[in-house]
């Protein structure tokens, strides 16, 4: 085998390697267009989630929170009244026990 079929068997066997990477880049640019196909549909898939439940379900908690804390400041001066209310009848239940005893001291002081 002479120098020149030597060249020409290597020249064969890289054009056949260059046409097998060709190929395999060929696929390889199938699949990396494939995935991104996925991938923006996936994003996609959870923006609108995100857009549809996430964001509704964090809008109601926080109109419900909104109302909570609404009937909680009703509620607070309910209670203050009620404290006051509770203060003025342990005031006047104090009040009704010395007025009792003075008067069955004078019950006592009249018999």
């Amino acid at each position: 085998m002479t120098d020149t079929e030597k060249l020409s068997l290597i020249l064969e066997k890289i054009e056949k390697l260059d046409e097998k990477t060709g190929g395999l880049e060929q696929r390889l640019e199938e699949k990396t267009d494939n995935l991104e196909q996925i991938l923006e549909r996936k994003i996609a898939s959870i923006n609108v989630h995100l857009e549809n439940g996430t964001d509704k379900n964090i809008q109601l908690i926080a109109e419900n929170f909104i109302e909570l804390t609404k009937k909680l400041n009703q509620a607070i001066p309910v209670a203050d009244k009620n404290l006051a209310y509770e203060v003025k009848v342990n005031y006047l239940v104090e009040r009704v026990q010395i007025l009792e005893k003075e008067l069955a001291e004078i019950k006592s002081k009249i018999a």
